[in-house]
């Protein structure tokens, strides 16, 4: 099976065009398991690339989509999504269940199981964002807007830090 026929790719692919999308779908010639190496790969600022992490609180899974040249501030997630609790980063296996995704190639939308999502603000320093499609050799391109519309998440300034 070619990297075309990955089933998780497909699945965001679907995704996006049933939501009216026209997000385009990059193949990379190298992989993009990170955010730096999505960011050298594509040959963009490492901030226009979406991580979307996974965390867990209450044993109740979240994702958090931040820009790439920042890291999560953790403590404001429970309060920013209104639960008692600590955010606690899922594992792999945790990540797998609740988006279908492997670690690597965690997409910000299509997930197997509705989740609540948080947004960084500071992706809207950018025209044109990337994010994972499902596998670590692709990704497609949006826009902050677009993003926010696709995944109804919470826009944030607070949950990050750079």
């Amino acid at each position: 099976m070619s990297n075309h026929d990955s089933p998780s790719v497909n699945r965001v692919r679907t995704w996006l065009s049933d939501a009216g999308s026209d997000a385009v779908i990059i193949e990379l010639a190298r992989t993009a398991r990170s955010a730096e190496e999505a960011a050298t790969s594509i040959g963009v600022e490492l901030g226009s690339i979406v991580k979307s992490l996974v965390f867990s609180i209450k044993n109740e899974p979240v994702m958090v989509l931040i820009s790439g040249d920042r890291r999560c501030n953790t403590n404001i997630l429970p309060i920013a999504l209104g639960i008692e609790g600590k955010a606690i980063q899922a594992n792999p296996e945790e990540v797998k269940r609740a988006t279908g995704f492997a670690i690597g190639g965690v997409a910000p939308i299509a997930h197997v199981q509705k989740l609540p999502v948080l947004i960084d603000e500071g992706l809207d320093r950018f025209k044109t964002i990337f994010a994972a499609a499902g596998h670590p050799y692709f990704v497609f391109e949006t826009s902050f807007k677009e993003l926010a519309e696709l995944t109804g998440g919470i826009i944030r300034s607070d949950i990050t830090m750079a």
